[in-house]
């Protein structure tokens, strides 16, 4: 049986995975839209670039902590 502190670290762990694919969904809807739209392009290319450091951050938190 898990403990309550088991069971609050494995919902934030969640929590942060659903971020994590949360934020790969959007960054695939800007890419989507950089196809269509030129100045969409260049409107988030800075967005885009940002998202991407931010997934890869919590692809490295989510690989160093152990789940219960």
């Amino acid at each position: 049986m898990s403990t309550p502190t088991e069971k609050n670290h494995n919902k934030h762990l969640d929590l942060l995975q659903n971020y994590k694919t949360h934020l790969f969904k959007y960054i695939q809807e800007l890419e989507k839209l950089d196809r269509q739209s030129e100045f969409a392009k260049k409107w988030n290319e800075v967005t885009i670039k940002e998202r991407k450091e931010e997934l890869q951050e919590i692809d490295k938190i989510l690989k160093n902590l152990i789940r219960f």
